[in-house]
């Protein structure tokens, strides 16, 4: 008993690379993916120094220390309370601070 054996329909990709072969930056291979030379996707990241890092994070925490000055000098303008500008600023800048330094990715 003989089977025929046909071929996968093709995709989109391998279609159009079919009728046009300059349509396409990568070579397409046997398998219908790109080659890994053309491929338009970023590879990953060397990770960061120590150092580099926390020259980061301290930068970030000089921003949140500058956003807490102007919520501050905002809320006094507009003649709020001492005691609600002072826990409004502090909330803020403890929840920014918390989401920085919690942050794996600085």
């Amino acid at each position: 008993m003989a089977f025929r054996t046909t071929k996968a329909p093709k995709t989109r990709d391998e279609e159009r690379f079919a009728r046009d072969p300059g349509a396409s930056k990568g070579e397409m291979t046997s398998g219908g993916r790109r080659s890994a030379k053309h491929d338009p996707m970023l590879g990953p990241r060397r990770g960061r120094l120590r150092a580099e890092s926390l020259l980061m994070r301290l930068v970030a925490t000089g921003g949140i220390l500058g956003l807490g000055v102007l919520l501050g000098a905002l809320l006094v303008s507009q003649d709020v309370a001492g005691w609600i500008v002072g826990l409004c600023v502090s909330g803020v800048s403890l929840i920014l601070a918390a989401l920085l330094w919690s942050s794996s990715e600085l």
